[in-house]
């Protein structure tokens, strides 16, 4: 089990302008340190490299951590532990999607598992996700957080709704990254944005349910992002980058590697004007291409999208 924090600096990286960069051929070099992501709210947390079921150590350090940062401490832990009528814990039903279910139902539907499966508050996450695997290595780590059905954080939300998206037609998928601060404490945050007939959205895991679900709605790249900086906001939070990827494969099989960052926005140099030019030029360049190959679909949605599956949520950021 590794101990990874998010407070290490970004790698520094050539822009072609103080405000953004665009990569478009991007090699292995632009793969994030995935301590970019490994990170709770500014505090350390352990990572679960032993598989399943845990190993010893894996376990009690688990333990361990729990007791140091819940409010009960030691009192909580060793009630759970000693329990022997713990309730049970209902297993979340994985969607299964009619061939007439509209896109917004079966986003939302995704959403409602993957909130079901709930967040993860325990200071370990339980599944090792290396932004820099090839797909279908990070499909494995999916279903296996479909198969052990635990808490996750924003980056395991992230594949898990790539996996359960793959097919949907129409729907494009790319990730999105922010990072944010609040006093001296940085904050990351991942969500995965998705596009269908014209309209944007995103899936994802937060504390906040703002910093999350976003239903397909949003016009175009730039309001969606814009949304997620006036959350920030609302938290007191000011969003210092936003990293935009590439889109994903829809293919389970293949051997591509994820694009965490082919646009990043410096946010605190940039006008609101200025994020919509920067979002939608590269937006654009983008459909371009796919609607060149012929992997875009201008269908409209079939319904109106519906509301978050997560209401008042109490809780901190991400």
């Amino acid at each position: 089990m590794a101990l990874t924090s998010g407070m290490t600096d970004e790698k520094k990286t050539n822009l072609t302008s103080p405000r953004c960069a665009i990569l478009r051929n991007p090699d292995q070099s632009q793969i994030e340190d995935e301590e970019e992501v490994g990170e709770e709210n500014g505090v350390l947390f352990y990572v679960n490299k032993s598989g399943f079921p845990l190993n010893d150590k894996t376990w009690e350090r688990m333990w361990h951590h729990v007791a140091k940062i819940h409010p009960d401490g030691n009192k909580m832990v060793t009630e759970i532990r000693n329990s022997k009528e713990l309730p049970r814990v209902p297993l979340p039903v994985v969607p299964v999607f009619p061939t007439n279910t509209a896109i917004t139902d079966r986003l939302w539907m995704v959403q409602k598992y993957m909130s079901d499966l709930q967040y993860n508050h325990t200071g370990t996450q339980f599944f090792e996700i290396r932004k820099n695997r090839p797909l279908t290595g990070l499909i494995d780590s999916a279903k296996e957080i479909i198969r052990e059905a635990l808490p996750i954080k924003c980056l395991e939300a992230v594949i898990l709704a790539i996996h359960l998206t793959n097919g949907m037609p129409g729907v494009e998928r790319f990730p999105v990254s922010f990072k944010s601060q609040f006093g001296s404490t940085v904050h990351r945050h991942v969500v995965l944005g998705v596009y269908c007939g014209g309209r944007y959205g995103a899936l994802g895991m937060s504390r906040r349910e703002d910093l999350m679900y976003k239903p397909l709605e949003f016009k175009c790249l730039s309001d969606l992002v814009i949304d997620y900086e006036e959350s920030y906001k609302r938290y007191l939070h000011v969003l210092k980058k936003v990293k935009i990827g590439y889109p994903v494969s829809h293919d389970p099989h293949s051997y591509e590697c994820i694009y965490w960052k082919a646009l990043t926005l410096n946010m605190t140099k940039l006008s609101q004007d200025g994020v919509r030019k920067e979002v939608e030029k590269y937006s654009r360049e983008v459909r371009a291409k796919m609607k060149t190959s012929g992997l875009v679909s201008e269908r409209p949605p079939l319904v109106p999208p519906p509301s978050s599956p997560r209401k008042d949520t109490p809780g901190r950021l991400n």
